[in-house]
């Protein structure tokens, strides 16, 4: 996870805890949405994985924010976290283009498709 931390800092200009925290929501998101199979794939493909999601389930308190769901709860959490809709974008390109160089594209593809609005932003 470290290297794609490490891209989200350089190419979308957020600290590495910002980064850490956005791709924790992204990567909860993906886990609660997308077909489970594809997202077992992927996340065995991206260790470290796991460890931000719990950190960003811990941090999503449940509120408002943390029971909207799909896309929009998404960009509500990436937004309270202190980023613009200009970085979630980025952020979640960046994202699901390290998600195609570990996992291939088959698997990316699957989970992609199967969630409603996520096609608009990769």
């Amino acid at each position: 996870m470290n290297e794609l931390i490490e891209r989200l800092v350089a190419n979308v200009g957020v600290d590495r805890m910002t980064a850490e925290k956005a791709l924790g929501i992204i990567l909860d998101f993906l886990s609660k949405e997308g077909p489970p199979d594809n997202v077992q794939i992927l996340l065995e493909r991206m260790p470290g994985a796991e460890a931000l999601i719990a950190a960003a389930r811990d941090d999503s308190g449940g509120g408002l924010l943390g029971g909207m769901g799909g896309v929009m709860g998404v960009g509500s959490r990436m937004m309270a976290a202190g980023l613009g809709m200009g970085q979630i974008q980025e952020i979640t390109r960046e994202t699901i283009a390290y998600a195609r160089e570990k996992a291939g594209e088959d698997v990316v593809g699957k989970i992609v498709g199967a969630i409603p609005g996520l096609g608009q932003f990769v």
